[in-house]
């Protein structure tokens, strides 16, 4: 155990150490650095926003805007959270914004806490649904049935499963008490059993037909 204990703290203080020299060449406006980020973090983000918006243009168009929020507001980042998790909420923003103007389907609820929502109890010696979902689910049925979700809890499940960000991370992003994140975890995971049951039986019967 101990030996995995060092070798976790060696890796996240090597995580800190790469996220300071990110925040260091930020200030500096260093055009390397930049073009380094971009070429790192260009999928990931795009995947994000295609998620969120559902349209590729405009999520092209907020991929742009979001590097160039990158350049000029570089000096903010102050290295104390991950690279990505400051870059995916100044995305997630830029999103709330133009949802704002054009009433884009229900973006504008990302931005609120919900208050009402209350996180599920987990038993623990029974598979987690995180553990299902990662085992039993073919990503390309899960990325059909994932952009009818209702909007936050696409969202959450996106960065968890995709990104593999922490919940905290995750809170971090949207601005939601963890036992939120949480709630719209569990609950957009039980939302997507049942739909991917019925697109298999609706695929099932296509072939059989």
């Amino acid at each position: 155990m101990r030996a995995i204990s060092l070798s976790s703290a060696a890796v996240a203080a090597q995580t800190q150490a790469e996220t300071l020299v990110i925040a260091q060449g930020l200030k500096r406006q260093d055009p390397e650095l930049l073009d380094r980020l971009i070429e790192e973090f260009q999928h990931r983000l795009l995947r994000y926003l295609l998620f969120l918006t559902g349209n590729r243009e405009i999520s092209e168009d907020l991929f742009q805007e979001t590097w160039i929020r990158v350049l000029l507001r570089g000096a903010q980042f102050n290295g104390k959270s991950r690279f990505d998790t400051w870059l995916f909420t100044i995305a997630r923003n830029l999103v709330i914004d133009l949802s704002r103007k054009r009433t884009m389907a229900s973006l504008d609820e990302m931005s609120e806490a919900g208050d009402n929502e209350r996180a599920f109890e987990i038993i623990d010696d029974e598979p987690s649904p995180l553990d299902q979902f990662r085992s039993a689910e073919d990503r390309a049925e899960v990325h059909q049935v994932l952009v009818h979700l209702e909007p936050r809890s696409r969202e959450v499940l996106v960065l968890r499963f995709y990104e593999e960000l922490s919940l905290e991370e995750i809170s971090s992003i949207t601005g939601a008490p963890l036992s939120t994140v949480k709630s719209r975890l569990y609950r957009g995971l039980a939302s997507v059993k049942p739909e991917l049951a019925k697109l298999r039986s609706l695929r099932s019967h296509e072939v059989t037909a």
